[in-house]
């Protein structure tokens, strides 16, 4: 799952750049195909498709990857499956080969693009005599530039006014020093450009709230400077010297590297079912820098591949289509790319887009994406439904949470493609009431190594990994029989609401992160909301309940 305020990094569109990885693929026709699928089978059935999901099979994939995820040791010291490693690449090659191994029940294909993508090597932060925890440039701000010349650069602190968002924030002092600039209301890619713009060596972005910050730059700019993030713990003591007028000498360095490299989508459709009524199913196939990202997203990708290999011992009524996206811990880049570059009649053959993403968080709680007919695309409560009806129906509890932007899932509502999904939290708090509901451990991270070195193969629950995957196939089997009564598609285009009342609970949403996801933010931003990315309504400034009345068409 991708962090908070990513943006779009796609350079350029399909056709205009070299489509070929930095060392190939295998394809279908290059393995041996291990069994005969073609022939008469029953039609899928639920629960017969759930009776074949075993964990030790899983188990076994996730051991698999792990492996796969340490030939990146010798380039990044540690395993990973970021994107332009040899890690995502065998990570690749590991789909690729187990799909060829299902005969002919799938028709095979591999959609390249090119990503920006960033590594940090070193960096260093002193502030005054203290040196951050906090300050940690690749989990923090991914995509930042170096400092001047790869060198630490010598300067004081320059307190940035507001919220660093327009160039009038930025002081003439600025020029030659270290921007420290508040979190809040525009993307941190912004705070930085405009921080490089002002004559900054370097800049600061400092949460609103005592905990850490993480997002990324964003699209690459000439005027980004090298950025660190820094919690409000750390933070604080800082602000109180700049506000009483004193210095704080200190020290920035950053050697880092930020290019545009190829990587690669992969899709599997079976060759049965209605190619004009397609189950879309999704998960990422990378991680990030920092470790081999078992859980994030291993547990989702794995489970697909499961569901895929299993399903084909069943007919089909309607294609089913499994995706494996590249560049999701990037900002979301295969999956964007995949959707915008999908013809209109192409994007109304899919039904519905199913996106699944840490299947399996160790200190666990189950949610479900709380999908709405009214903001999102017609189906996307009926799909909801289909989950908590499942939890139901095993007597589980089951947790709501809100479409925050964060998973691959976003680009198909934004273009008319009912989504939905389950997960089992990243790096949000259990609460008390979630303890009581799926045990665990109320006050830590659902997931303690999310984004980390030990997101491995003893970071998976295996009691959620089972029961997620199968309730994914329950969902494939469901919609691959079947869509009757689920609404038909009508167009290519996210949710239209005209005199829409919302009143907002900041408490129930995303307090963490102070704000409020809404698909609208478009049209939000238009009428002169402020709008952070392009999917998050900036309530800083607001109090705690909001009444908002949309008036648009």
């Amino acid at each position: 799952m991708v962090g908070f305020s990513r943006l779009s990094l796609i350079a350029t569109v399909a056709g205009s750049v070299s489509a070929q990885l930095q060392k190939p693929l295998f394809t279908p026709s290059e393995e041996v195909l291990e069994a005969d699928y073609t022939g008469s089978k029953p039609l899928v059935d639920t629960e017969a498709l759930q009776a074949r999901i075993k964990i030790d099979s899983l188990q076994k994939r996730a051991e698999a990857l792990y492996e796969i995820a340490k030939s990146s040791e010798e380039e990044f010291g540690h395993p990973t499956r970021v994107i332009g490693s040899e890690g995502h690449r065998r990570t690749l090659e590991y789909v690729t080969s187990e799909i060829g191994k299902l005969g002919d029940y799938y028709k095979f294909s591999t959609q390249a693009f090119p990503a920006v993508m960033g590594q940090v090597f070193q960096s260093r932060l002193v502030l005054g005599h203290i040196v951050p925890e906090s300050a940690y440039p690749s989990g923090s701000m991914s995509l930042t530039p170096p400092t001047h010349h790869k060198e630490p650069v010598y300067a004081d602190l320059a307190l940035v006014d507001n919220v660093g968002c327009d160039a009038s924030d930025f002081p003439e002092e600025v020029s030659g020093k270290i921007a420290f600039i508040k979190r809040g209301k525009c993307s941190f890619g912004t705070k930085s450009e405009l921080a490089g713009s002002a004559g900054a060596v370097a800049a600061i972005i400092y949460n609103s709230e005592a905990g850490g910050l993480s997002g990324t730059l964003g699209t690459p700019s000439p005027n980004h400077v090298a950025t660190f993030g820094l919690s409000g713990k750390d933070a604080g003591p800082v602000l109180e010297k700049l506000k009483a007028g004193d210095s704080v000498d200190s020290i920035a360095f950053i050697d880092s590297v930020v290019n545009t490299i190829n990587t690669t989508n992969i899709i599997a459709q079976t060759t049965e079912g209605d190619p004009d009524n397609c189950v879309m199913v999704g998960g990422h196939s990378d991680s990030v820098t920092d470790g081999p990202g078992i859980n994030d997203d291993g547990s989702g990708s794995l489970t697909i591949l499961e569901v895929a290999t299993q399903l084909t011992y069943y007919s089909v009524k309607n294609c089913v289509r499994f995706a494996w996206w590249a560049g999701e811990e990037e900002g979301l880049l295969g999956s964007d790319y995949y959707v915008a570059t999908l013809p209109d009649d192409e994007n109304m053959k899919i039904r519905l887009f199913m996106d699944y993403d840490m299947m399996g968080s160790p200190n666990y709680a189950l949610q479900v994406y709380n999908a709405t007919n009214a903001v999102n695309p017609t189906g996307s409560e009926q799909l909801r439904d289909l989950y908590t009806n499942w939890y139901t129906s095993k007597g589980l509890n089951y947790t709501y949470i809100p479409f925050d932007g964060r998973s691959d899932y976003d680009a198909f509502i934004r273009n008319g493609i009912p989504g939905g999904g389950i997960a089992t939290g990243a790096e949000g708090i259990k609460t008390k009431e979630e303890e009581s509901m799926f045990g665990g451990k109320a006050g830590d991270w659902y997931d303690p190594c999310y984004h980390q070195l030990c997101d491995d193969v003893g970071n998976v629950n295996a009691t959620a990994w089972l029961l997620n995957t199968q309730l994914v196939a329950h969902s494939v089997a469901t919609f691959a029989a079947s869509f009757d009564d689920f609404p038909k598609r009508e167009t290519t285009k996210a949710a239209s609401l005209v005199g829409f009342d919302l009143w907002i609970d900041i408490e129930r949403q995303s307090q963490r992160d102070n704000t409020f996801f809404c698909l609208i933010g478009d049209e939000l931003q238009q009428q002169g909301f402020g709008v952070v990315g392009r999917n998050f309504l900036a309530l800083d400034d607001l109090d705690r309940y909001i009444h908002l009345r949309f008036e648009y068409s």
